[in-house]
């Protein structure tokens, strides 16, 4: 079961440490279908402007705003025409910064989980990817901008149990086409529903 729910003021620092803080914790979601809920087991920190690889690199927009804060808030997005992918929202109200959910383990909601991904071989495929893991929660846009931390929200942050340093691994950020060595990925390693590894191609000169 999950723990509290985690506060503005801790998602409030610097997005890796954001990324190291909510591994082991529990993100659930609910809709009229049922709850389903997802222990965190691989995260990646983007910052804003200095960082080429973030959605906020080139300044504020209607679709990222929701990443310049407050901390805590659910910044969720559509990519490559067809997935939604989530972010936890990190730093403080007005810098931008956020923590993309990368792979989950099913801890509730199983049941529904099967049901929303049919196509999943197994409990560790179901949310094993950044797009499969908004799928079995069914998160999509409408649910840009929720606050994680207030207790009647439909979607919400629970503090898990502690994940030590020995059973944590970094690496580069997956699928990227800049910034491509920084090592802002953050997984535990013994995790069967940590993705797999995708090295992005680097953008040519225009």
């Amino acid at each position: 079961m999950p723990g509290r729910q985690l506060t503005e003021q801790e998602l409030a620092v610097e997005p890796v440490d954001a990324a190291r803080l909510l591994l082991g914790c529990v993100l659930e979601s609910t809709t009229p279908e049922g709850v389903v809920g997802v222990r965190i087991v691989e995260v990646e920190a983007y910052r804003g402007f200095d960082d080429p690889a973030s959605h906020c690199h080139r300044g504020k927009t209607p679709r990222n705003e929701v990443m310049f804060g407050p901390a805590g808030h659910l910044y969720v997005y559509f990519v490559y025409g067809m997935h939604f992918c989530c972010n936890v929202v990190s730093l403080t109200d007005g810098e931008p910064g956020a923590v993309l959910i990368r792979a989950g383990e099913v801890v509730k909601g199983s049941e529904l989980a099967h049901i929303r991904r049919p196509s999943a071989r197994g409990q560790a495929e179901l949310a094993k990817g950044p797009a499969r893991l908004t799928s079995v929660l069914g998160l999509d846009r409408s649910h840009n901008g929720v606050d994680l931390t207030a207790p009647e929200a439909s979607v919400r942050l629970y503090a898990g149990d502690p994940v030590s340093d020995a059973e944590v691994v970094t690496g580069p950020r997956v699928g990227i086409s800049v910034a491509m060595e920084v090592p802002w990925r953050y997984w535990i390693a013994d995790s069967p529903a940590v993705s797999t590894f995708r090295r992005g191609a680097k953008r040519r000169p225009s």
